[in-house]
């Protein structure tokens, strides 16, 4: 992705329409497609997955001037572009997740005075930074947006129809890419297996403290 414009006229192509030359030109399509943008038509894009190009890590420090009544005791407020969060942790490293704590308006609550939190940002620099887009949500989110204003240019109960089973395949193509971007995960061998490498290992010679 490379401008809000490229992203818009991708939109116009799956509804239908002919692009913009530009963000001002004085068309119907343009100030439709503008009232889905303002009214944070991306950040809804960003709540419906895990998305990876906008995922954000912070430490946290509970808020002093916020007392609760009660419960839990310190209060820590949400960032102003968090979206979406992926994990709440005690650690730095994101090994040890934090299941004593509370979401609710605006703010997390935990016993703790430190928390460390990943979740996918809106901040310019990660979720609403074109350039990190991936072509897979590039293409969902343009669909999203044709969706959106597909049935307000006079099209037919079929083009919205279409419009749907659009957004809903390439929302679904969009979280499986991301999803394949996860490092791989190797599984610890299970006692079986190690049985049968300490087996090998003694008709080799080795002894099983040589590698255990």
């Amino acid at each position: 992705m490379s401008s809000r414009l490229d992203m818009y006229n991708l939109a116009l192509l799956m509804s239908g329409e002919r692009s913009l030359a530009n963000l001002t030109e004085a068309r119907e399509p343009r100030r439709l497609l503008d009232q889905v943008w303002n009214t944070d038509g991306i950040a809804k894009c960003l709540e419906m997955g895990q998305w990876k190009f906008a995922m954000r890590t912070k430490q946290i420090d509970y808020d002093p001037d916020i007392a609760p009544t009660f419960g839990y005791p310190r209060a820590f407020t949400k960032p102003t572009d968090w979206v979406v969060t992926s994990a709440v942790c005690s650690d730095a490293y994101f090994r040890v997740p934090l299941l004593g704590y509370v979401d609710e308006a605006g703010y997390w609550y935990s016993d703790l005075n430190t928390i460390y939190v990943r979740y996918v940002s809106k901040d310019v620099g990660y979720g609403l930074d074109l350039d990190r887009w991936p072509g897979s949500f590039e293409n969902f989110v343009a669909a999203y947006f044709s969706l959106n204003i597909v049935w307000k240019l006079g099209n037919s109960d079929e083009a919205l129809k279409k419009a749907e089973r659009r957004f809903d395949q390439l929302k679904k193509v969009a979280l499986n890419k991301d999803a394949m971007a996860d490092p791989s995960k190797i599984l610890p061998p299970g006692r079986w297996s190690r049985s049968r490498i300490r087996d090998s290992n003694r008709d080799l010679g080795y002894s099983t403290g040589d590698l255990y």
